[in-house]
């Protein structure tokens, strides 16, 4: 049975200082730290740099994790990086999402599930989230809300699944949230207000923790006489009725 932490590591949402967003004792858990889920190697060693991370990357092994992995096959996954399993859980490892929380809309669930799967104590560190900081802001229904991930890229299937998630909100009064990626940003909000009846409260939670922040909730008719530009920005949406 391993004994060895799984440590979820959150990332700054954008460039921000590591102490504005992230806990004082952040560098203490990860500097011992030598064994990383990834899912990009290059910008999980850009983070850890500036995050006070100074052990040599020549001693880091990095397990490159995302959407193309498949589910409940680690160990393979470990042997094809050319990583001994047996002697890859005798140790601390950290999963490392692009940005916010690890294993929220991130592959990173992944190897949560394998830790507890063969023994691995798994400690989640606080940090940011895009999510629950945009639903705090949205002055919407915090007691009942449904998180739906991402979208249909296809705009035909967007504006489908747009229209059922704002009937759900209707006729539950569930907040509803989802997320896009920042360079269809521009694309989701364009269908939310063609397709959205006018009377629908819409939240538009954008680069959320940076300079630039802009958290903003209008009904859809008032949104389509005050536009903002989202383009290429990390937005979160949420829908009330």
């Amino acid at each position: 049975m391993a004994t060895a932490r799984l440590f979820l590591l959150p990332v700054c949402l954008g460039d921000t200082p590591v102490s504005a967003v992230l806990p004082a004792d952040y560098l203490s858990v990860i500097k011992p730290l030598r064994a990383f889920f990834v899912e990009d190697p290059r910008s999980a060693r850009r983070f850890l740099r500036k995050a006070g991370f100074n052990a040599p990357f020549e001693e880091v092994t990095f397990v490159e994790l995302n959407e193309h992995t498949k589910e409940n096959d680690m160990e393979s996954l470990l042997e094809r990086q050319g990583i001994d399993p047996g002697t890859f859980v005798r140790q601390d490892i950290g999963v490392l999402s692009e940005a916010g929380l690890p294993c929220v809309a991130d592959p990173g669930a992944m190897a949560v599930d394998w830790a507890h799967r063969i023994g691995l104590q798994v400690v989640p560190l606080s940090g940011p989230s895009s999510l629950f900081m945009a639903l705090m802001a949205s002055g919407f229904n915090g007691q009942d809300f449904c998180f739906s991930g991402y979208l249909p890229a296809e705009t035909k299937e967007r504006r489908t699944r747009i229209a059922e998630i704002e009937s759900k909100a209707r006729k539950t009064g569930q907040t509803q949230i989802f997320i896009e990626t920042p360079y269809r940003s521009r694309q989701m909000l364009e269908s939310l207000l063609e397709t959205c009846r006018p009377d629908t409260r819409l939240c538009v939670a954008c680069n959320i923790t940076l300079p630039d922040e802009r958290i903003l909730t209008r009904s859809i008719a008032q949104w389509k006489k005050t536009p903002i530009d989202i383009n290429k920005k990390n937005t979160v949406f949420l829908i009330s009725a």
